[in-house]
């Protein structure tokens, strides 16, 4: 069942078998506020056995892009467009998420962002891949955030 993200009230919905469910609400809460604030845009999200599509988009890209394969377990997804941008997100069990944003009309503008929420540890199939920058946030505490340029056509 669909879920439109509240970042009024942070609600754990759909993440409450998360171990840091409660950044991960935050993290997600952060999302909605930005696509809310800058597009206008209602964040809604599924339960990831109901968007395999979404799962198998995100994971080719990955694989094919970075040779990454995540061994969480993937609870929720979002997939869709704004302007002229496609982004599809991937929240997974132990605190992370995955957003690919890819302009249609740009191919400069086209990545794959990765999020920690606070209190997980990096991924051991990022560790030493990528270097990670903090930001603040009033939802979600401290947020530890990379990203890598897709250059495929995807």
């Amino acid at each position: 069942m669909a879920y439109t993200v509240d970042f009024k009230n942070v609600s754990t919905i759909g993440l409450a078998s998360s171990p840091v469910a409660e950044s991960l609400a935050g993290l997600r809460a952060n999302e909605a506020r930005y696509f809310m604030n800058k597009y206008k845009h209602e964040f809604t999200v599924i339960p990831a056995s109901e968007s395999q599509e979404t799962l198998d988009y995100v994971n080719r890209i990955l694989k094919e892009e970075r040779s990454i394969e995540f061994a969480a377990k993937p609870l929720e997804t979002s997939r869709f467009q704004v302007e002229n941008i496609k982004f599809a997100y991937v929240f997974y069990e132990d605190g992370l998420s995955v957003n690919v944003m890819y302009t249609i009309d740009d191919s400069k503008k086209r990545a794959v962002g990765f999020k920690l929420s606070e209190g997980m540890d990096v991924p051991k199939e990022l560790e030493g891949k990528f270097k990670f920058a903090r930001q603040k946030s009033k939802l979600a505490g401290t947020i530890r955030g990379s990203y890598f340029v897709i250059k495929g056509e995807y």
